[in-house]
């Protein structure tokens, strides 16, 4: 019926999840998808809500999905089993997996006017080559949850710990040319964050938070945020995932008050 390039897995809260997606989980609305949650536990013996009220759940999130016609739909693997629940894996290089593979790529070049895969997958010159690895495109919802788990749920500059109270920052924004790559976010405290968007505050390339004297200039106030001028921001364990040097500095020229 279609397919997507695996973005990531991630336990989450309910409350996360529907902020992240919405009706993108299968329901209206966030009452209706407690309530469907609650019905599968209860089917299964499962108890109830596991901490805050509330339940954590597993987001499986396929990135760049693509809906084939009914005419296009990929006949599924022959050894299949009907019981899988978790997912199953294949070699691309051979047996069903191979097939199934080069069935996709086949059907996916016959996609017109909706969402396209880039790189390797688009090609049709390519498309009974090696299997390439792509490296897929974040929406705001995964940009969301990969922000969150690259800071290990923390705030890069206060250390807060209160998932409710911390959100994913561009640092330049996604409406101005910026990404949904994580090397394009940051974890902040959500005062921080408006803050931050407004360019009352910043992070300079060498990872040092500065807060610009307009705070205190506009507002008569800023007691709570100059104590923290010149703290170095909490990187991610990944390398790979610190804030783009390039990005910051465009936010300290482009955005900060200074």
């Amino acid at each position: 019926m279609g397919f997507g390039l695996f973005s990531r897995h991630d336990v989450v809260p309910t409350w996360l999840a529907w902020e992240a997606f919405e009706g993108g989980n299968g329901a209206p609305n966030l009452a209706v998808m407690r309530s469907q949650i609650e019905d599968y536990r209860r089917k299964s013996g499962t108890p109830g809500a596991s901490r805050a009220g509330d339940y954590l759940i597993g987001c499986t999130i396929l990135a760049q999905p693509i809906f084939l016609d009914r005419a296009a739909w990929v006949r599924p693997p022959d050894d299949w089993p009907l019981s899988v629940q978790v997912g199953k894996s294949y070699d691309l290089d051979q047996g069903e997996g191979a097939r199934v593979w080069q069935d996709v790529l086949a059907s996916a070049s016959s996609v017109r006017g909706g969402a396209s895969l880039s790189g390797p997958l688009s090609d049709p010159t390519g498309r009974y080559g090696e299997p390439t690895l792509v490296r897929p495109r974040l929406g705001q919802g995964s940009f969301r949850f990969a922000v969150t788990a690259a800071y290990a749920s923390a705030c890069a500059v206060t250390h807060e710990h209160s998932l409710p109270a911390l959100e994913a920052a561009h640092i330049r924004p996604f409406a101005e040319e910026g990404s949904h790559d994580v090397s394009n976010g940051l974890l902040l405290r959500s005062d921080i964050h408006r803050l931050f968007d407004k360019g009352y505050v910043s992070i300079t390339a060498k990872h040092e938070f500065v807060v610009s004297r307009r705070l205190k200039d506009d507002f008569d106030n800023g007691h709570s945020y100059y104590p923290l001028n010149g703290r170095t921001i909490q990187l991610p364990q990944n390398v790979a995932e610190y804030p783009d040097q390039r990005q910051l500095e465009w936010h300290v020229g482009e955005r900060f008050l200074g």
